[in-house]
């Protein structure tokens, strides 16, 4: 495959992101899908404790391995962007591509049985605009999106310390206030994706 020339896609910042689901959310709206399901998202979030939790999706990987396990020849690549571009006539649905992305990047729809991966929304994620803590951005390398991974696991032993400090003295205004921002952030995304819902059923 000729060499990438506009490579870019979704990162997170595992110190940023509370596992809120909202991109899980955005993207299915933008997809068109009937009822909010984030097993039918594009990205998907990874809740391990609450102090880290990141959202996976696809790379568009150099000679991307999905790519060469699909035993039907359903998946190819932009030549230029490295985005998966997915036959579905062709995919059978096998998961042959989902055991072979090395970064969660895939995944296979629940009612049409055939893979989906991001397609960063012509440009414009929608998961990224809808982020109330702006933990997601747009990356163009691998590296850069591992770093954001490394610089979260060097802040969490700090973060833990500071946690347990705070929940064995008590001291529960700082959390209740950081929380409380961070309900007003997801309540202001939440209602707009509302919005944006409704009027795409009222033209339906």
């Amino acid at each position: 495959m000729p060499a990438q020339t506009q490579r870019k896609f979704i990162s997170v910042d595992p110190s940023k992101c509370t596992g809120c689901g909202i991109c899980e959310y955005a993207c299915t709206l933008e997809k068109g899908e009937a009822v909010w399901n984030p097993i039918r998202s594009r990205i998907r979030v990874v809740r391990m404790t609450p102090l880290f939790n990141f959202a996976l999706t696809c790379r568009a990987c150099k000679d991307a391995k999905c790519v060469k396990a699909c035993p039907e020849k359903a998946l190819s690549q932009s030549e230029s962007t490295g985005l998966l571009i997915i036959d579905d006539k062709k995919c059978k649905g096998c998961d042959w591509c989902v055991q072979a992305c090395e970064h969660g990047g895939i995944t296979i729809h629940t009612d049409t049985g055939k893979a989906i991966a991001c397609d960063l929304c012509q440009g414009e994620p929608k998961c990224k605009e809808a982020c109330p803590e702006e933990a997601l951005e747009l990356v163009t390398s691998d590296e850069e999106a591992d770093k954001r991974f490394s610089d979260a696991l060097d802040k969490l032993p700090a973060a833990t310390e500071q946690l347990t400090t705070t929940v064995k003295n008590k001291d529960w205004k700082p959390f209740l206030a950081a929380a409380e921002k961070r309900s007003e952030k997801v309540t202001e995304k939440l209602e707009a994706l509302n919005k944006k819902a409704m009027a795409k059923k009222q033209k339906a």
